[in-house]
């Protein structure tokens, strides 16, 4: 049997988008529901703060992004790519923010390095706001998987992406908040 290159790419991007789809219907936070308020500490640049989502909402959406653990591999990439992206992020009105399971003093270092001092980084190390996004791994219900929510200046859920590509959370959501602020 011959396969073509195009028709390899074909099978390999349908078998992708069919794990997608099965990843992101894990989300229990359905578009539309109220998301659950949170307060935490926070760090970006290095420097610790008060993070309130409440607040954060009065300037606009905020993507809410979960990952398991600072400094590995795709949550590194992951960083370094909403860093990268955050003007485009900030030019739609909208607050990115990350969320795991790791203290507050590797947050610091970890929102310094990875997130290039654009954008914040949470600290949730009772698991309480991860549980609530219904954000947990399976095989470790204490960290978080990577999932990203979009949250409207409402406070509802307006998009959800779950999978383990950490680039593809950052078009997702950048696409998601375009599709925001343009009343779509």
């Amino acid at each position: 049997m011959h396969f073509s290159f195009r028709s390899l790419r074909s099978l390999a991007l349908a078998i992708a988008g069919a794990g997608a789809i099965t990843l992101s219907a894990h989300a229990a936070l359905a578009v539309g529901a109220e998301a659950p308020d949170f307060s935490t500490t926070a760090a970006k640049a290095g420097q610790p703060f008060a993070f309130a989502l409440r607040d954060a909402l009065a300037q606009g959406p905020v993507v809410l992004y979960f990952f398991p653990k600072a400094f590995t591999k795709g949550c590194t990439l992951e960083a370094n790519a909403f860093a990268q992206a955050n003007a485009q992020f900030v030019a739609q009105g909208a607050t990115v923010v990350g969320m795991s399971h790791d203290d507050i003093e590797t947050l610091q270092r970890f929102s310094s390095e990875a997130c290039r001092d654009e954008f914040a980084v949470a600290s949730d190390p009772d698991a309480q706001t991860i549980r609530a996004y219904d954000a947990q791994s399976a095989a470790r219900p204490e960290s978080a998987q990577r999932i990203s929510y979009v949250i409207d200046r409402h406070g509802r859920i307006a998009f959800v992406h779950s999978g383990s590509d950490p680039l593809e959370h950052v078009a997702q959501t950048l696409a998601a908040v375009q599709a925001l602020a343009a009343g779509r």
